[in-house]
């Protein structure tokens, strides 16, 4: 595949390097950040920590960005090694400062959040992995401003309260940027792992969500802010050091059964839509995506050969104007069938999740048996005896074999092509279109979290709809009554009740109706279920139930933000 930036910008590749003051190389540094509370590796999602305060609280989420590592030697001299940055997810994770010069080390320093240049740069200048592009780290949500270096979120409950609220801190602003150092006893002659630990109980000192407030976006003056960056350097500390490596990482897979002449199939993204991660055995090719469309849209994978994938997937949206889509007997499904476009950014699909990837996505309809209700053996066999299908499969794949696994590469080839990226909004960024007033301030709405203790009233939508796709990609619990277990029927994790794959706002307008189970019709039904109505529940959304009575948005300021949300409907993407 050919992937590149609109001709109109030119295209800018960051590569994570280092740079010493020394030119003879060492060993590596491998650094594994965690996660730990009084010692204990920490328990996401357990409501069983107490703060400095008497709260009871957990963590579900705290992701962080550390820069620009430096090493002073035991004589005192420091090794600065620039441009480096890791990603610490919640899971914790490793990072490894390689070619380091064989010295005698007395302390480890590093930055929390990138510096002011990188902090205001273009996000979507960064490849697909690196540890700053905003689809990889989701620690980027507004257009205009820059990285959330530390977001720290969960719930929590004071002692006679029976159902948790909420609570979200994101620590931000460039003032705000902090300089953690550790002492650490190695010589770099030998290779050393070392496990540095963050605690969120120290990070907390002294706040009491009740009292202090369960929200921070960093704003100027805000004492909760003031308090994380006072509590930052004890919150670290060194917990082990050993000598040796990590294994290898597995090398990326190979293309599967690539045809004699391979021609990629070219796919051009604006500067400010982050690269994707594609998948590296399934390169996308003009051959395959015709395969995949043309099957995309073939009744012969239904058991009575009525119904296709674009049966439930309609027009040029993907989306189904119908709340539940029906299958081949006209037996109605249980969700809502979502749009299918701009899915390379995402690594699970369903609204449950339950399935890893594209390929095995596509070939779960057919089998189901409220939906195609085939077998894949019975639907290889229809496809073989059509003859106009062996020689698209030869074009395809190297061997021409249709089997299951090639019909699922091949509609994953096709849909990995489904791209709106050129809405009003998209055009107002390049100068070519213009909000109204109206417009504007439901982006402000958007893009303005909602602090009633500093006088603010926001959206909060950026959350879990931010960025330039309007989704994390992620799993929340939104706050809707039901008995759809959603991601906790996959996980079996008593956490991820009701939690369901949060949508991209993109085409929002043009794809009603809304939800996994397609409740509402309008978008007015959408933001009154957010300013008021939503059920509150252990797992709850913190961003949700940091607000239990809602959000409380004036009439004029729904109008608004439903004004900002039709800005985001692709007119290209519909003809």
């Amino acid at each position: 595949m050919f992937l590149r930036r609109s001709s109109r910008f030119a295209t800018r590749w960051w590569i994570l390097f280092l740079i010493t003051s020394h030119v003879s190389p060492g060993t590596s540094l491998h650094l594994d950040f965690s996660h730990e509370v009084d010692g204990r590796p920490l328990l996401a999602d357990s409501l069983r920590y107490e703060n400095s305060r008497s709260e009871t609280f957990s963590v579900t989420r705290l992701d962080w960005l550390a820069t620009d590592f430096s090493l002073t030697t035991a004589d005192g001299r420091k090794i600065n090694l620039p441009n480096t940055t890791a990603f610490i997810p919640t899971r914790g994770g490793t990072f490894t400062l390689p070619d380091l010069p064989a010295e005698k080390i007395s302390a480890i320093s590093f930055h929390l959040g990138p510096n002011e240049e990188i902090n205001h740069s273009e996000p979507a200048a960064y490849t697909a992995n690196h540890p700053l592009n905003p689809n990889f780290n989701k620690l980027h949500w507004d257009w205009q401003g820059g990285y959330i270096f530390l977001a720290l979120e969960g719930h929590w409950r004071a002692p006679e309260q029976k159902l948790p609220g909420g609570f979200a801190y994101h620590f931000a602003r460039d003032p705000n940027r902090s300089t953690i150092t550790l002492p650490l006893d190695i010589n770099l002659r030998d290779e050393h792992y070392v496990t540095i630990a963050l605690d969120p109980k120290k990070l907390l000192t002294g706040l009491s969500f009740e009292k202090d407030g369960a929200t921070t976006h960093s704003a100027e003056g805000d004492p909760v802010a003031a308090r994380l960056k006072e509590n930052l350097r004890s919150a670290f500390r060194i917990v082990t050091i050993q000598k040796g490596g990590i294994p290898t990482p597995p090398n990326p897979a190979k293309p599967i059964d690539l045809p004699a002449n391979p021609k990629g199939y070219p796919i051009t993204l604006p500067k400010h839509i982050p690269l994707p991660a594609l998948p590296s055995d399934n390169p996308i090719l003009t051959t395959r995506v015709a395969l995949g469309e043309k099957l995309f849209h073939e009744p012969k994978l239904s058991r009575n050969n009525t119904i296709s994938c674009a049966s439930c997937h309609q027009g040029e949206t993907f989306s189904d104007p119908r709340t539940l889509s029906p299958g081949t007997d006209g037996q109605l499904g249980t969700r809502h069938s979502m749009p299918l476009f701009n899915l390379a950014w995402k690594s699970a699909f369903f609204w449950d999740g339950r399935a890893p990837s594209l390929r095995e996505q596509a070939l779960v309809p057919i089998e189901d048996h409220l939906e195609m209700d085939e077998s894949l053996e019975k639907v290889v066999a229809k496809i073989k005896a059509d003859s106009a299908y062996p020689p698209l499969f030869t074009a395809a794949f190297g061997s021409g074999n249709i089997t299951p696994e090639n019909i699922g590469l091949a509609i994953e080839n096709f849909l990995l092509t489904r791209l709106s990226l050129d809405s009003k909004l998209d055009q107002s960024l390049k100068g070519k279109a213009t909000l109204t007033d109206q417009e504007k301030r439901g982006f402000e709405l958007f893009f303005t979290e909602s602090e009633p203790r500093l006088g603010k009233l926001g959206g909060d939508c950026f959350h879990c709809h931010g960025g330039a796709l309007f989704t994390d990609h992620s799993f929340h619990n939104n706050g809707l009554s039901g008995d759809d277990p959603g991601l906790f029927a996959v996980t079996g994790k008593e956490s991820d009740m009701k939690k369901f794959s949060t949508p991209s706002l993109r085409n929002i307008a043009l794809t009603a109706p809304y939800m996994h189970d397609g409740r509402f019709a309008t978008l007015e039904e959408v933001i009154d279920h957010y300013n008021s109505d939503f059920e509150l529940s252990e797992t709850l959304d913190p961003n949700l139930a940091k607000h239990p009575q809602g959000l409380g948005l004036s009439e004029a300021d729904k109008a608004a933000l439903i004004a900002f949300l039709k800005t985001l409907s692709d007119p290209d993407f519909t003809k």
